[in-house]
């Protein structure tokens, strides 16, 4: 036994885990991973570094390091978030929005002051529509104000009005859906790290192969949140206001001034007359055509009619002459 000792002291060290092995003990640790980081922030994430090495004891090298929280690049740029993806509580966020309809006096240059008047809170003209002309012109702009603007760019189109027709605002607060968005996002940017990790590590065909679909999966809902988040964040910072531009009404008197034409007054009153010249010209055509020979033709008949009937009436059908006298009495 005492022999035996020393042989084992300086024998060749144990042979390390399988592929195999190894290879079960990553997925392990990917599973893990995944597991915490859907229902956790991203700091619950790194807590699975332990875990990871236990299950691939003896062989370390294979096991999925745990992953540094990501850096957001989104909160470099100055989106208003934080390092997790969670805005800052530097307040609210709300989304604005507006309708205002009002009177000018002249339509090109309310435009132009309107624009300027955006132009200059740091807004821009969204989209525009102009429909008809001269007095009956009218136009509707949709302009975007930044957010800390709105109350003064607002008064400034107030009063470039003559009259404001109507007017209509409203908010809607967004602040738990961008929060919501944010901290999903750590949680992918969490789970993407891992996968990359098991990437670095994976030397077989399938497993490479695997890995990638998820990672595929991860980061196309990272971008799709991230497109989502970044709109709710452009509306809650530039404000949207549609207004109408239109002109007074035209006074009555100068509607009537306006339709008043002397020159077609006189061409109607011209062709009313040529009509009644030419149904009186038509008439006496057709009575002359017409009507004069059957006229001419019913009189010879009833004159005809009249000298038979006298001819035909016997002499002594003459009625009684007057009475003789009577003689003298003897």
């Amino acid at each position: 036994m005492t022999a035996q000792a020393p042989v084992a002291a300086s024998g060749p060290r144990p042979t390390p885990p399988s592929r195999a092995a190894r290879r079960l003990a990553a997925l392990a640790a990917f599973a893990l991973l995944v597991a915490l980081g859907a229902g956790a922030c991203a700091g619950a994430a790194s807590d699975v570094a332990p875990g990871g090495q236990e299950a691939g004891a003896g062989g370390a090298e294979m096991s999925a390091p745990a992953p540094a929280a990501p850096v957001d690049e989104f909160a470099a740029a100055g989106d208003g978030t934080a390092r997790s993806g969670v805005p800052d509580a530097a307040g609210p966020l709300i989304v604005r929005t507006g309708r205002l309809d009002l009177e000018v006096a002249v339509l090109a240059d309310a435009l132009t002051a309107a624009e300027r008047a955006v132009a200059a809170a740091g807004g821009y003209v969204a989209a525009s529509q102009r429909e008809g002309d001269g007095e009956r012109a009218t136009a509707w702009v949709t302009y975007r104000v930044p957010v800390e603007r709105w109350e003064p760019t607002l008064a400034e189109l107030r009063a470039l009005g003559t009259k404001v027709l109507a007017e209509q605002t409203s908010s809607e607060e967004v602040t738990s859906q961008v929060v919501d968005l944010g901290a999903r996002l750590a949680n992918l940017r969490a789970t993407e790290a891992a996968l990359q990790a098991i990437m670095a590590k994976a030397t077989k065909i399938p497993d490479v192969l695997e890995v990638q679909a998820q990672l595929t999966g991860v980061r196309e809902e990272i971008e799709r949140l991230t497109a989502q988040k970044l709109a709710l964040e452009e509306r809650a910072a530039q404000a949207t206001l549609t207004v109408g531009f239109s002109l007074p009404p035209v006074v009555a008197v100068t509607q009537v001034r306006e339709g008043w034409d002397p020159a077609a007054d006189v061409d109607r009153a011209a062709a009313t007359l040529v009509g009644l010249g030419q149904a009186v010209a038509s008439a006496a055509i057709w009575a002359g055509i017409v009507v004069l020979p059957l006229a001419l033709l019913l009189a010879l008949a009833v004159g005809g009619a009249w000298l038979a009937a006298r001819r035909l009436r016997p002499r002594g059908a003459a009625g009684p002459g007057p009475a003789a006298p009577d003689a003298p009495a003897a």
